[in-house]
């Protein structure tokens, strides 16, 4: 497996992150619900790929992390949700209370993304030592 192309492509989802963040900054706010209905879009197409490898998986019961994404996609449900049900409030402390939840909730998905990197890291080692150590003992076997 190319570990390297795979950190790639992550390095270029949070490039493209990072850029959908900083433009929506500035966005009126029906820009923003265009751009969030999109990311909804998005991430359900994700999240039921995620599913679909998680149902995949369970019947091979080879990953832990298939299940993972399922359950982000079922987080990711949770959101759009909570978007919609923030666009009917008028009251401004319950929308003040709900942009508090959101800016959290936010905070906690960074988090999670940087221990998810993290322990992708340790992961990809580990499987490469796996791999190098399983190369080895064939080879020793075959000497």
């Amino acid at each position: 497996m190319d570990f390297s192309q795979r950190l790639e492509s992550l390095q270029q989802r949070l490039a493209a992150a990072r850029s959908a963040v900083e433009a929506a900054a500035g966005e009126s706010r029906e820009q923003l619900v265009e751009r969030i209905d999109q990311a909804q879009t998005d991430l359900a197409q994700a999240g039921k790929e995620a599913r679909e490898k998680a149902d995949q998986a369970a019947a091979d019961a080879r990953s832990k992390w298939a299940q993972l994404k399922a359950d982000a996609g079922a987080k990711m449900d949770d959101i759009k949700a909570r978007i919609e049900e923030r666009n009917r409030q008028v009251d401004a402390e319950l929308a003040a209370g709900e942009a508090d939840w959101a800016e959290a909730d936010a905070a906690d998905a960074v988090d999670f993304a940087e221990w998810a990197i993290d322990n992708a890291e340790l992961t990809i080692l580990n499987a490469i030592d796996a791999r190098a150590y399983a190369d080895r003992l064939a080879t020793t076997a075959g000497s």
